[in-house]
């Protein structure tokens, strides 16, 4: 790709930028939310045409109208957000749209053989006739790897890949990528998580601000020097604390909480009396593997999902949580996992979204949203926070990952909530965004408020934590403090299959 411009309205997205994958080739493509990635491969994959510039492809000028003729021409991408229908068998997402079979009738006898060998190809061991609901998270992303072979591609654009995995769903993936690059086809690697690059990448190339600011060999660069490149600056990975701010008074206290798996959801995983308190300006972390109970604690708390046994406290009394309104109205907030499912309406403007759960401080008489005491309340939170938009009607949802993340804070900040629970706090957003971040939810633990942080990433969950409670399948299995603990420790906790003191 050389010189490629792409500009949207008062934003100029890219400027000439160019972008070299080589053959057989894993290929690092990094840069903090906003730099442009996303453009650039929307370009790449046909879905939007660029301003200026010109892409070439196994020596051949192309002209990319539709995402159909990128993958014509073996270029195809896997999003972050799958996009297979769950209700279809393996076979017919790995060839919808292209059944094998006459004009009238779909060969589904040669359409689930080709997908069987596809599978074995890349260690998917499921039967093609299998529902894409049933599957994991880790076996529809190889559906979609195999989706992407059947297309007879030559590269393949992987969106943030390992997001939703386990660590060793991670290294399965790695084989299979390594594999790939055996057989010739190159791979275009997104990833926020810079270790990964290290790991399973031979090259590079770096934007910010829509502009190529880099590209090497990674054997030839290190950690620091790629964060320099993408953010401009110095900037730790992490933002440690320094120093407890939390009190001796009891913020909140989750009491022996427990929920059965019903008859109509047999994949929920079960609480089995979890316990824990948070006071006031702690920062408390949870940490688990996947499928630990992280999630569904904070749902229990939240109202979002009813508890058969058990009781939450606030500020030492016990509360009835029937709803997340009634977690509201007790000073409890929760910043979900999946903000552009769960928390986010994408397709809302920014005041909107983030004023909706203050209309008592922006009302007038009770009925009517002030729009002065609305733009007055964003404005604050813009400024606080650093949040870079263009105005508050700009859609939330071409905001970027951290952005987005800072729309939802800023929310509950507004809000004024006494107990802040935040589940997956930097999944999805750049370096320079996670720092951020951090030290936003450090200064709200500052000014009193108990905050709950659920992470899968143990750095995150070590550096912000004033003590850490650890989870497997639905049970506390232990307690230690933030500081001076490390990975090692959390693990072990994280992996015994009875519950222990620490």
């Amino acid at each position: 790709m050389s010189g490629i411009s792409k500009s949207f309205p008062g934003v100029k997205a890219l400027e000439n930028v160019d972008f070299a994958v080589g053959a057989a080739e894993i290929h690092a493509f990094l840069g903090e939310n906003g730099a442009g990635k996303s453009t650039l491969l929307k370009i790449l994959s046909g879905a939007q045409p660029p301003d200026t510039g010109t892409i070439e492809f196994n020596g051949q000028q192309l002209v990319l109208a539709s995402p159909q003729d990128a993958q014509r021409h073996g270029i195809v991408t896997i999003y972050q957000e799958f996009t297979l229908a769950p209700d279809m068998t393996v076979a017919e997402n790995v060839f919808v749209g292209r059944e094998p079979g006459s004009r009238f009738f779909v060969n589904h006898a040669r359409m689930e053989n080709e997908t069987r060998n596809l599978c074995k190809r890349i260690g998917l061991d499921r039967d093609p006739a299998t529902r894409v609901r049933d599957l994991s998270v880790a076996e529809q992303q190889m559906v979609e790897i195999a989706r992407a072979l059947s297309m007879k591609s030559r590269l393949i654009v992987m969106d943030e890949p390992t997001s939703a995995l386990s660590r060793s769903e991670v290294e399965k993936l790695y084989l299979i990528v390594r594999a790939l690059k055996a057989e010739g086809i190159s791979t275009i690697f997104v990833t926020h998580r810079l270790e990964e690059v290290f790991e399973i990448c031979d090259r590079y190339t770096v934007l910010r601000d829509g502009r190529h600011v880099g590209a090497g060999r990674v054997a030839d660069t290190s950690l620091e020097g790629i964060i320099r490149m993408m953010v401009g600056r110095d900037v730790g990975l992490l933002a440690h604390r320094q120093g407890s701010t939390a009190t001796g008074e009891v913020a909140l206290e989750a009491r022996s909480l427990s929920r059965r798996r019903k008859a109509t959801d047999a994949s929920a995983i079960e609480l089995h009396d979890v316990s824990f308190t948070v006071h006031k300006g702690e920062i408390l972390g949870i940490a688990g593997l996947v499928g630990a109970g992280r999630t569904e604690s904070a749902r229990a708390i939240f109202g979002a999902d009813l508890i058969d046994s058990g009781e939450v406290l606030v500020g030492g009394k016990p509360v009835s949580i029937k709803s997340p309104a009634d977690a509201i109205r007790n000073g409890i907030g929760l910043v979900p996992e999946d903000r552009k499912q769960q928390a986010l309406f994408l397709g809302l403007a920014i005041r909107t979204n983030l004023s909706m759960a203050a209309h008592d401080r922006i009302s007038s008489w009770g009925s009517f949203i002030s729009t002065s005491k609305e733009k007055a309340l964003v404005e604050d939170f813009r400024k606080a926070l650093n949040i870079r938009m263009a105005s508050g009607d700009q859609l939330v949802g071409n905001l970027s990952g951290g952005n987005q993340q800072k729309v939802v804070l800023a929310r509950w900040l507004a809000l004024r909530p006494s107990v802040l629970i935040v589940d997956e706090p930097t999944r999805g957003i750049d370096v320079g965004a996670k720092v951020e971040v951090h030290n936003l939810l450090i200064e709200m633990a500052k000014s009193g408020i108990a905050i709950i942080v659920i992470s899968s990433e143990l750095p995150e969950i070590m550096a912000l934590s004033d003590r850490i409670v650890t989870m497997r399948e639905g049970r506390v299995t232990g307690e230690v403090p933030g500081p001076g603990t490390s990975q090692e420790q959390l693990m072990t906790l994280m992996t015994l299959s009875t519950p222990k003191a620490a």
